[in-house]
């Protein structure tokens, strides 16, 4: 296992993000998508996932749409303060003078928030006003068809995925990566890999995935061809590595097939080494 930390500030919440160690071997690899993931292991963490609360996954996973985990940690870390748990304050609608819930339910506390002052709260994570709306929705949706927090963490753990992910995708404002990464670092289900822009980009560029696929045909063929305890790390250390190697237009295979760990596994669809260009894997089919 590496002796790199996997990042705290990432939507798999790091070390105490819930999981255990797993073993990543490409030797023993099938395919060639679990021999990428088996070799991503060799690079980063390696680890299975499951164990966070689900609504405060659900929040957490809502924030960093459309953004970093730089700037989206900062907000959900202001609104853990100010909404949940010890920390909440049960004034945020202007009830001033109450006492500290010891043991405010997050949902409860954010199905009656504020929208503006929940905006405020987590503006650093951007599109502020359009998440808060989103939050508050799914805060009502948890306490109106669960109870409570509590419960909704139960119904993901517990219940038949196909069934959970099907009513995630019934609240305005999650989609399919959303209700994925609460299956997947909440619930624990190890036959889920979340698709993000990264996945999407990766696995199409390598030539594992069709060129024109879009994201739910990715999943598709990363669930059929990664084993289940892998698809969890494949989907964070995917990320990680196209942060750091295989960024939409500057990839490490620009510079030489030696600055890339996956060089000899991809088929660099859209990707010009000769001319320096890079496209989207889509347009090379043009």
């Amino acid at each position: 296992m590496s002796d790199d930390p996997e990042p705290t500030v990432n939507i798999s919440g790091g070390r105490e993000g819930g999981g255990a160690a797993a073993e990543f071997d490409p030797a023993t690899a099938d395919t060639r998508a679990e021999e990428v993931v088996d070799r991503l292991g060799e690079l980063y963490w390696q680890k299975t996932y499951g164990g966070q609360d689900a609504f405060t996954c659900l929040v957490r996973t809502i924030l960093s749409q459309n953004t970093s985990d730089k700037a989206s940690q900062p907000a959900h870390d202001a609104l853990i303060e100010r909404y949940g748990g010890s920390a909440s304050q049960r004034d945020a609608d202007g009830a001033s003078g109450q006492a500290r819930a010891e043991d405010a339910d997050l949902a409860e506390s954010l199905a009656d928030a504020e929208q503006s002052r929940l905006a405020e709260t987590i503006s650093s994570a951007g599109l502020y006003n359009q998440k808060s709306e989103i939050i508050i929705d799914a805060a009502e949706w948890v306490s109106e068809e669960f109870g409570s927090a509590a419960a909704f963490d139960a119904f993901v753990k517990d219940e038949e995925p196909s069934t959970v992910r099907e009513m995630l995708l019934s609240v305005r404002g999650v989609g399919p990566k959303t209700a994925d990464c609460v299956l997947l670092f909440a619930g624990g289900r190890g036959s889920v890999f979340p698709v993000d822009t990264h996945v999407h980009r990766i696995y199409r560029r390598l030539g594992i995935a069709p060129a024109d696929a879009d994201h739910e045909a990715v999943r598709a063929v990363l669930e059929r061809d990664v084993p289940a305890a892998k698809c969890g790390f494949g989907h964070t250390a995917t990320i990680q590595f196209g942060r750091e190697y295989c960024s939409a237009r500057k990839p490490a295979c620009l510079d030489g097939p030696e600055a890339c760990p996956m060089a000899d596994l991809c088929d660099q669809v859209g990707v010009s080494p000769e001319t320096g260009e890079v496209v989207d894997p889509t347009e090379a089919l043009d």
